[in-house]
This record gives structure tokens, C-alpha cells and sequence, in this order.
């Protein structure tokens, strides 16, 4: 199957491009035009409904007519002069709101916006709030309804701030704007100029990296161009289907499937640039369409293996309880298997289009490369497995030490720079609670079928205004059914803190508990409810994701290498390589710089990527280590070859995908900062210390036995001299024995797998 995809591409160049191309523009403006149709920007929507938080919305949307999909933004009035405000600029706040609650604002539109895109031109719902006891403002509630995570509510957003503030200014008045829209569209602002860099610098680390190894800007830039490529594919039919299957996307998704294919891609072409370039130096008087045809058989093989791995890891996300990482797995795994796709078809393509230009003007296809580092690493691991093996696992051991009481942080906010929205929060909350702009709300439901009196719940709402960290307590509110009741409590904390988690998932709910009237049903929603009962679903699922992740693995693992040892020090490694990173994590972000902990998400995100993306590098190695074996001379030998002709390519990959992760590291986000440089160093590790030091150093120990139960086609380990067949630094190898075949074989000897 494989070798038929890359024969047909090979033999079909421009046609297979031609598709791509076209494939690739249409699926990519569909995607863009329909992924916020897609997503849903709030944690308590991907909630099972069994969590109290989940059924606390429930009955909000049933008995109070709550809208999900409505984004509260706090207006704050003061006077400019910082004087209390008077009864006549009271009146003024309460007509001006009535009349911009009558006011359509009409979203605007560029030249940038997508087609199909949602219209969000709407009337915002407004109402006068709470007066601050010292008269310094007054506050006032407006509704926006859509995506908070789709540009065009956020232009709609904006055009509703610049049209308030301009109409509350001519009349003497100062308006400041807070919530979670308003907040999240000055962080996006805040960090747009940020973030363009870090991208601009990791695609220059890329273009970089790749003219130094190659010699040539064709080489360098014709990956990312067809990564952009796929890229816009796999996005489109992640969007299709979301729709197709009526599946909720998390708004991470989209940037999230952009750096795994981004780090993916770049690595699958790298690996067929550098073994392409390997067989036209063997191969002079070869065509190169047929050169193309046998790289892209050889390594679609191990591409192929690896990329299965990575979807077998993230289709294990499909059993988690939290909806985040329940549709993250499926999402992954197709745009995964997009990429395996192009890079059986289209990558080869490319190779058999441009052949010998593709390096241009490099003449290093003229000479054999004179031996360097990859070879003196080869041969002294050769030399001295044992050693080389034991500091690698002291070096992933030092680092692993920081889980020692790692800690989940359950706070996304924060971590960028001081914004207008955070300011007026802070305003609000050195007059009133906390959590007035976002309250925890006690939600009750009757059951006996009785409706529900102010009198009959007047003793709970006493016992939760006296919870220590409860500022104050509303009066409660009744549906219209008179079935359900709402009391809002506004913390003292903010609802996005550790502090009000902690105060929400133990006295409030216990104060609940324990006055709750005779005939009635209690849930508590709010954020900070929500986030309690997320950091619930997230332990449930890191204990079940782990092992069954793992264990998912091993058989394919199992499979594709047919050995029962091969797959246990790959898993071995990849495990210990998972453990010195969260560590390292762990050490820089929660001991070093006093955060609580490592941001909730990273656990499972490392596992899977530094798990999954680090077995990649080891299949790679390992596939080389198994066909070099394949050659007379001994297991030393074999694995300095494989660790010369393989190490440069793995570290060049290594890099390159390192440097995509690492450009979420300079994100004003404190939670994708972390992901962001724990996942860079991750696969740093998995590159330059699993893949190129560890396992081939094991492979040295362990022998032929590390393919047991089978055996290898020449036991030469007992009839050779260690080194024998090693080339040493400055000496080449014959070019003639460069696969284990003749050149005019028609067949590599190795087994397929």
C-alpha cells in the first residue's frame, strides 16, 4: 500500500501537486470560513452533565432563560475627576444605558474577513448595576451573545467599547470595560505584535536550520510552503467534520493542530530530503524519479509507523470525561493522518518534480560529506554504550526529580501584560467583592413538585452570606415557574483564583449541604464552580488517558517492529524522557517561580506529544539501527553507521520542532507559555538524548537480542572485530553497500514493517 502511493506520486508528479494544491486551497477557506461555527470558547459546555456545575447551567438555561452562549461585559462609570457620582449623574448613567440598549451595533468588516463568515451586528442587552458603596462609580451589565473566541464578535466587541465610551464621555462621563470578552480581546491585543514575532522567528528558525543543512533555499523553503499546504487541509476537513459529526472544537484546537503539523511535516519531509540527498550521492547515474521512488518506499515506512503512533495516542483522548480532551483527540488524529497522507503522495511528488534542483545550488551531490560530528558520535557510542547510556539516564534523571510535589495550577489567566480590562477589575474590586462581575450562583430545583418561596430558602441564603470568604450574599431570585431559585454569592476572591476554587469546592458547597431545605435540589455554578469540577474530570481522565495511551502504544509498537524487547526500551525511554521534562516543568514554573503548580493541561499534553512525537525519533533511529544490521559486521558497527547517517537528520527535525513549540512560550498566556517550553524541551530531550544517545547505546548492549523473539539473517557479532566495519572519522563509506543491497537490487533486504 505505501509503496503504491509513492510510486503513483513519483510517476505522477505534477498531478499529485496539482490535486494538493487545489485540495488544499479550497478546504483551507472553508475551514476559515467555518471554524466558529465549530467551536465553543466555555469550559462548563465540554462538562459532562453529571457535574454539579454542568447541572447548575442546566437548570440556568431551563428555569432562567440563560443564554450559553452569551458574554457578560461589566461597564464601570465614574467621573473623570475621581469625584463620587450625583444623583443627576445617576440619572444620566440609566438613560444613557436604556438608549444604547436600542442601538444596533453592526459588526464591521475588512478585506481580511474570511467568506460565510457570522454576521454578530447586534443589540446589546443593558442594565444598571451595583452603586460602590463609596459612590466612585456605578456599574452596568451588557450583553453581547456569540463566540467570544471569533474575531468578528470581538470586532463587534470593540465597536460596542468605542461607541459606549464615546457616548458616556460627552456626557462628562468615563466608562472602563471588564469580563471575560473584554479581557480576552485586550490580551489578544495586548500580544498580537508578540506573538507575530515569535511565529515570524520560528519560521526563520526553520528557513534557517534548513539553509545550513542543505546548502540551498529551495530546500529550505519548499517544506514550509507544502506544510502550509496540508496544514490548510487538515484544518478543513477537521472542520467538516466537527460539523458532519456535530462535535464542539475547544477555540486551542485550530492553533494546536497548526503547531503539531507544522513540527510533524517539517520533520516527515526532512527525513526524505536527507535520505534523498543520501541516495543521489550513492546513486549518481540514477533518474532521480526513481531515486524518489525508492526514499519515499524506505522512509513512508517508518513515517508511516510513527504517525500511526501519534494517532493511536491521541485517539486515546476519545475516552476522557472533560469534552477539551475528548475533541482534541479526534481532531489531531485527522489532521495526523492527513499529513501520513501527503507524506505518501505529495512530499514524493515534490522529490520527483524537482530531483537534483531541489539542492541547488549546493555541490555537495557531487562529493561524499567528509565524516563529522554524527560520526564521532556513532562510533564512540560504539566504543562505550555503557558509559554514554548511564550519563543519558543521569541526565533525564536530575531533571525528573522536580515531580517531586508537582502541583496542577487550574488559573489560565494571566502571565501577560497589565491590560484595561485587568485594570478596571482591580478598580471594581477595591470598592466591592471580587467576584461581583462574575458571582457563584446557588441554583435550587424543587422536587416534591411544591413551588419554591423566598421564605422557604431565606435560612441557606443567611447560612452562605456567613461563609468566611463570601462577601455578600443576594437575595434570592425566583424563575419564572416558581419550580427553581438562584442565590448569587459574590466572593471576596477573584472567580478565576485558586482561593475561590478552594472556597467554592469546600465551604460553600458543605454550607450548601447542610442547610439545604426538605424537598430540594442544589447545584453551584459560577467559573469558579466550573473550574473546580474541571480539575475533577482532569484527574479522572490523566489516571485512565495514562496507561491505556501506553499500553495502546506498546501494540503497535509490538506490531510494527515485530520484537517484544525492541517496544519496552522504546517505551522505557519515552517514559523517562516524559518524566525529566514535566519535572523540568515542574522546577521552572512551580519552584522556581512560585506559581502553584504546572498549568492542569500539561500533564496529559506532554505525554502525548513528548510520548508520542519522541517515539517518531526512535522509530526512525531504531528502523536505520535494524536495516544497518542487516549488512555484515557486528552490532557496534551497525549502530555507528545508523547513528551517523540517521543523527543528523533527527537533530535537524529536533530543532525544528522544538523551535514551533517554542514560539507558544512567547504568548502572553501563562498557561500556553508553559505548554510551550516544557513540550520545546520535551522534544529536545527526545531528539538529542533518547533518540541519538540512549537507544543506540542500548541497541549496542542489547545486540540482535533487542529483536528477539527474532532473529537477525547474520549473527556477525562473534566473527567480527568492534569497529571493524565502522568507518572512522574522515574515512567514507562504500556507497555501494549504503542501503545492505547492491545498486542495481530491486529490493531492500530488510523486513517490512
Amino acid at each position: 500500500m505505501i509503496r503504491a502511493l509513492t510510486g503513483f506520486a513519483t510517476r505522477n508528479p505534477w498531478k499529485v501537486i496539482a490535486g494538493w494544491a487545489v485540495l488544499g486551497a479550497l478546504l483551507t477557506v472553508l475551514g476559515q470560513s467555518l471554524i466558529f461555527q465549530v467551536t465553543r470558547s466555555q469550559p462548563a459546555d465540554f462538562l459532562p452533565k453529571s457535574y454539579d456545575s454542568a447541572a447548575a447551567l442546566t437548570i440556568a438555561e431551563k428555569e432562567f432563560g440563560a443564554d450559553p452562549d452569551a458574554d457578560v461585559v461589566t461597564v464601570l462609570v465614574d467621573r473623570p475627576d475621581g469625584s463620587p457620582l450625583s444623583e443627576a449623574d445617576r440619572r444620566t448613567v440609566a438613560t444613557l444605558a436604556e438608549r444604547l440598549g436600542r442601538e444596533r451595533i453592526a459588526m464591521p468588516h475588512d478585506k481580511d474577513s474570511p467568506p460565510f463568515a457570522h454576521d454578530y451586528s447586534q443589540v446589546p442587552k443593558l442594565a444598571v448595576g451595583l452603586l460602590a458603596p463609596d459612590r466612585s462609580f456605578e456599574l452596568v451589565s451588557a450583553r453581547l451573545t456569540g463566540n467570544a473566541a471569533d474575531p468578528g464578535l470581538q470586532a463587534t466587541y470593540r465597536a460596542f467599547r468605542d461607541h459606549t465610551r464615546a457616548v458616556f464621555e460627552a456626557s462628562g462621563l468615563r466608562a472602563g470595560f471588564t469580563g471575560g470578552l473584554a479581557d480576552q480581546v485586550d490580551s489578544d491585543d495586548a500580544g498580537s505584535t508578540r506573538s507575530a514575532i515569535a511565529s515570524g522567528c520560528a519560521v526563520g528558525l526553520i528557513v534557517l536550520l534548513n539553509v545550513l543543512v542543505f546548502r540551498s533555499v529551495l530546500a529550505a523553503v519548499v517544506p514550509l510552503l507544502a506544510v502550509a499546504l496540508i496544514g490548510g487541509v487538515a484544518s478543513g476537513a477537521v472542520v467538516l467534520t466537527a460539523l458532519a459529526t456535530g462535535i464542539d472544537l475547544d477555540p486551542s484546537v485550530p492553533s494546536l493542530i497548526s503547531v503539531v503539523l507544522l513540527g510533524i511535516g517539517v520533520d516527515y519531509f526532512l527525513f526524505m530530503l536527507f535520505r534523498f540527498r543520501e541516495e543521489l550521492r550513492a546513486r549518481p547515474d540514477r533518474h532521480h524519479r526513481a531515486v524518489a521512488a525508492e526514499v519515499g518506499g524506505r522512509v513512508g515506512t517508518a513515517v508511516t509507523s510513527a504517525a500511526l503512533t501519534i494517532v493511536a495516542a491521541f485517539a486515546t483522548l476519545g475516552i476522557a470525561s472533560f469534552g477539551q480532551f475528548r475533541v482534541l483527540g479526534p481532531a489531531i488524529a485527522v489532521s495526523v493522518l492527513v499529513m501520513l497522507l501527503a507524506a505518501l503522495t505529495l512530499m514524493p511528488a515534490v522529490l520527483a518534480a524537482a530531483g537534483r534542483r531541489l539542492f541547488w545550488p549546493s555541490r555537495t551531490l557531487r562529493r561524499e560529506p567528509r565524516a563529522g560530528a554524527a560520526a564521532g558520535l556513532g562510533s564512540l557510542i560504539a566504543r562505550r554504550p555503557a558509559a554514554l547510556a548511564l550519563a543519558a539516564v543521569v541526565a533525564l534523571g536530575l531533571p525528573a526529580a522536580g515531580l517531586a510535589g508537582v502541583a496542577m495550577d487550574y488559573d489560565l489567566g494571566g502571565g501577560g501584560p497589565q491590560t484595561a480590562a485587568q485594570a478596571t477589575a482591580e478598580q471594581i474590586t477595591r470598592a466591592l467583592p471580587a467576584g461581583v462581575s462574575d458571582p457563584t450562583t446557588v441554583y435550587l430545583r424543587s422536587t416534591d413538585g411544591g413551588t419554591i418561596a423566598p421564605a422557604r430558602v431565606a435560612g441557606l441564603r443567611n447560612s452562605l452570606a456567613r461563609v468566611k470568604g463570601v462577601g455578600q450574599a443576594a437575595e434570592p431570585v425566583l424563575a419564572p415557574s416558581g419550580r427553581a431559585a438562584r442565590i448569587d454569592l459574590y466572593l471576596t476572591a477573584d472567580s478565576g483564583s485558586a482561593q475561590a476554587r478552594a472556597l467554592v469546592a469546600g465551604p460553600v458547597r458543605a454550607a450548601v449541604a447542610a442547610h439545604l431545605p426538605a424537598g430540594l435540589a442544589a447545584h453551584v455554578g459560577g467559573t469558579a464552580a466550573v473550574y473546580v469540577d474541571v480539575a475533577t474530570a482532569v484527574d479522572h481522565d490523566l489516571r485512565i488517558v495514562f496507561p491505556v495511551a501506553a499500553l495502546l502504544i506498546g501494540l503497535i509498537l509490538l506490531m510494527l517492529l515485530r520484537s517484544l524487547l525492541a517496544p519496552v526500551v522504546l517505551m522505557l525511554s519515552v517514559g523517562l524522557g516524559f518524566a525529566a521534562t514535566l519535572g523540568a516543568a515542574a522546577l521552572v514554573f512551580q519552584h522556581g517561580m512560585g506559581k502553584p503548580g504546572v498549568v492542569f493541561t500539561l500533564p496529559l499534553v506532554l505525554f502525548l506529544f513528548v510520548v508520542a512525537l519522541g517515539t517518531d525519533y526512535n522509530i526512525l533511529i531504531t528502523d536505520r539501527i535494524r536495516e544497518e544490521m542487516e549488512r555484515p559486521g557486528s552490532t557496534r558497527d551497525a549502530v555507528a553507521r545508523a547513528v551517523r547517517h540517521t543523527a543528523p537528520a533527527i537533530a535537524t527535525a529536533g530543532l525544528v520542532l522544538a523551535g514551533s513549540f517554542a514560539s507558544l512560550a512567547a504568548t502572553p498566556a501563562a498557561a500556553t507559555q508553559q505548554v510551550g517550553f516544557a513540550t520545546g524541551l520535551g522534544i529536545l530531550l527526545s531528539a538529542f538524548v533518547l533518540s541519538i544517545v540512549l537507544v543506540p547505546a542500548l541497541a549496542v548492549l542489547l545486540g540482535r537480542a533487542l529483536w528477539w523473539p527474532l532473529r537477525g539473517r547474520r549473527d556477525a557479532d562473534a566473527r567480527s572485530t568492534p569497529g571493524a566495519d565502522c568507518a572512522a572519522p574522515g574515512e567514507q563509506p562504500r556507497s555501494d553497500h549504503l542501503y545492505g543491497i547492491e545498486p542495481d537490487a530491486p529490493e531492500f533486504t530488510t523486513p517490512r514493517y
